[in-house]
């Protein structure tokens, strides 16, 4: 038998057993209450009767007494009336002594009866010489009447039957009678109660079965949760229905499942976790440049291989002597940071844990010893970064690297223990992972920025000019703002060249690059187009704004001549072509193109000029003119310049090749 029959035979049991037992209770207690009221109802009804004759055989001796105390002659007349007035049935009047006259025929005298006659009773009243007897007919009718005032039917004779009750005959009492109640037989009553208990097992049947059901379901699922759990579906959850006890086991459950799934995915995924963070990370060393993608990489396999909580990756600064935060995981406090605002976290080289090992390049492991203005943690292990020594001793000594380029720590194992030799032994793997791609990233972007720029003037060169005009233009156009681009040209170079020789030539350019880049701000941008032509992009500048600019590059050059080794100075003047977007280009070629044309009017001008570009030729009419050269340029609105001498508008640090 299963669970849920025995629970559902136990629930009939428990319920149906007191509902017979009830039941039979009631019907007892019924049949015994129905008994006893008909014994008190047959008990009111002896009373009533013996009563009722009493009172009639009284009221026929007062009639019979009433006629006798009349006068003679009268007590004819006395008897009519009484018997008019209902107190006897007749009043008969015979004359003196007793004999078989006295009475009436099948009457019994209330006085002293027989039990004989019952067809009438009488009171018999004697006076003087004559006897008067007042006599009451026993009829249907005047049963009737005592059977309404007794509530019990009432028959002449003796009938004994179940639930009877005999009058026997004395005075006061002349009828032989049996008195009978009816006893009600509450059969309608039984079938009400055998219609509740049926009822009630049936209902009992549906609430046991939902109740055996609801209880072993539960159970049930459980069961299967189980079996699939031991079959290796640690998927398996056991739905839970309500919070009672059944709802706690199936939650015990599946917290136990989640935790032994846990585990087991724990060790059968750590070698796999490992091993995919070393693939990635060597794809990544050898797809990527980005160094902070890298270091990223790096951090994360070695929290996997050595079971760290969190860790950070810091990168010395060589021009600040500090250490800068580049990223992180895990960490709290003052230093959970999101990546962009984490570069705001600094550590002088030489304070505390982390400073110390950048600056003796040792590493260190331990607990409580670290700085207050580092991440907080109960266990720490760091180790420097370090470029390979070959490299080191394979670059220039103009542009050295630092033996240490960083520190990566790592911070709380997994579990509370401290670091060990082995976890400083595989961090020391990893760092010098990490030292290796930053070099290579550094010598990548020095690389590149190298072929951006041109090496006689250090301004950027034809390659980046693309580049960026198409970068500013696309800026402009979509904030709506102005963009001025100046095409500058050394006037008479090539006599330059040919008077003071190619070395002369080569220190007129770089001067001339340096007092470009000394006259602009740090947001405009100068390039070398190629030869003895030049190229600067002013961001939001408008015509006049690149008309005072154009003419304070001319005055800068003409004013000051360039000084050659041992031959004196060279006077120099440029001439400049001046040209702004949208206004006279609706794209970076046309308004380049405009300003090449503005620069070829400013040398049929006379040279040592600038000149605006036409409206005309590229973009809408309707722009500014320039100011006559050589007359005082009121500076406009919104494009004030910097002072002449300021060292701005030269190259960018390497990474702003690819975008400011």
């Amino acid at each position: 038998m299963t669970l849920r029959g025995r629970l559902t035979a136990a629930f009939l049991v428990v319920v149906l057993g007191p509902v017979l037992l009830g039941s039979i209770f009631v019907a007892l207690t019924v049949s015994t209450v129905s008994r006893d009221r008909a014994a008190e109802r047959l008990d009111y009804a002896v009373t009533t009767v013996r009563t009722g004759i009493s009172a009639i055989c009284r009221q026929l001796q007062a009639a019979a007494d009433a006629v006798a105390v009349v006068p003679a002659d009268e007590r004819s007349a006395v008897a009519r009336q009484l018997v008019a007035r209902g107190l006897a049935s007749d009043i008969q009047i015979f004359p003196g002594g007793s004999g078989a006259q006295s009475k009436p025929a099948r009457a019994d005298d209330c006085a002293a009866p027989t039990g004989t006659n019952t067809s009438a009773i009488v009171a018999i009243a004697t006076v003087d010489t004559q006897q008067i007897t007042a006599a009451q007919t026993v009829d249907e009718a005047f049963l009737a009447r005592l059977a309404a005032a007794g509530g019990a039917r009432v028959t002449i004779g003796s009938h004994p039957e179940a639930g009877g009750r005999e009058l026997s005959v004395g005075p006061g009492q002349p009828l032989p009678l049996t008195l009978t109640v009816a006893r009600t037989k509450p059969l309608s009553l039984y079938a009400v109660l055998l219609a509740v208990v049926i009822a009630a097992g049936f209902a009992a049947m549906v609430v046991a079965r939902w109740l055996a059901r609801t209880t072993t379901r539960p159970l049930g699922d459980l069961a299967w949760a189980a079996d699939q759990v031991a079959g290796g579906d640690l998927d398996t959850r056991v739905p839970i229905v309500r919070p009672d006890e059944l709802g706690r086991l199936a939650a015990t459950f599946n917290r136990m499942t989640r935790e032994l799934q846990a585990y087991v995915q724990a060790l059968t995924a750590s070698r796999d976790q490992l091993r995919g963070h070393l693939a990635i990370l060597g794809e990544t060393l050898s797809s990527t440049h980005d160094v902070d993608r890298i270091l990223q990489v790096i951090l994360r396999t070695a929290l996997a291989a050595t079971g760290a909580r969190s860790g950070l990756v810091l990168l010395l600064d060589p021009a600040g002597g500090h250490l800068v935060a580049r990223c992180a995981i895990g960490l709290t406090g003052a230093w959970d940071l999101p990546d962009d605002k984490l570069a705001t976290m600094r550590l002088p080289v030489g304070s505390g844990v982390l400073g110390g090992v950048a600056a003796a390049g040792e590493s260190r492991r331990g607990h409580g010893e670290i700085a207050s203005t580092e991440p907080p943690c109960r266990t720490y292990v760091a180790v420097p970064i370090r470029a390979p020594a070959a490299v080191d001793e394979a670059l220039p000594p103009a542009e050295p690297i630092p033996a240490t380029l960083g520190v990566l720590a790592l911070y709380d194992r997994v579990g509370g223990d401290d670091f060990d030799d082995a976890d400083l032994r595989t961090l020391r793997t990893f760092a010098g992972q990490a030292g290796v791609a930053v070099h290579n990233v550094r010598v990548h972007e020095e690389a590149q920025r190298l072929s951006l720029t041109d090496p006689l003037t250090g301004l950027w060169n034809y390659r980046y000019l693309r580049e960026s005009l198409r970068r500013e233009v696309e800026r402009a156009s979509r904030f709506g703002r102005t963009l001025a681009v100046l095409v500058l040209d050394l006037d008479h170079f090539k006599e330059v060249n040919d008077t003071y020789g190619h070395a002369a030539g080569d220190a007129v350019l770089g001067e001339f690059a340096r007092r470009i880049r000394i006259g602009l701000r740090e947001v405009d941008v100068a390039f070398r187009q190629g030869g003895e032509e030049f190229v600067v992009l002013l961001p939001e500048t408008d015509a006049y704004g690149g008309a005072i600019v154009a003419e304070r590059l001319g005055a800068v050059v003409r004013d000051r001549p360039v000084p050659i080794d041992g031959r004196g100075t060279v006077p120099v003047t440029v001439s400049i072509g001046v040209a702004v977007f949208p206004e006279h280009g609706s794209d970076a070629q046309r308004v380049l193109r405009a300003a090449d044309d503005a620069l070829y009017a400013a040398k049929s001008a006379g040279r040592d000029t600038y000149r605006l570009a036409d409206p005309s030729a590229g973009g809408p009419s309707g722009g500014p003119q320039p100011p006559s050269a050589g007359a005082p340029k009121p500076s406009p609105p919104g494009a004030s310049r910097p002072p002449l001498g300021v060292p701005t508008g030269g190259p960018q640090p390497p990474r702003q090749a690819h975008g400011r």
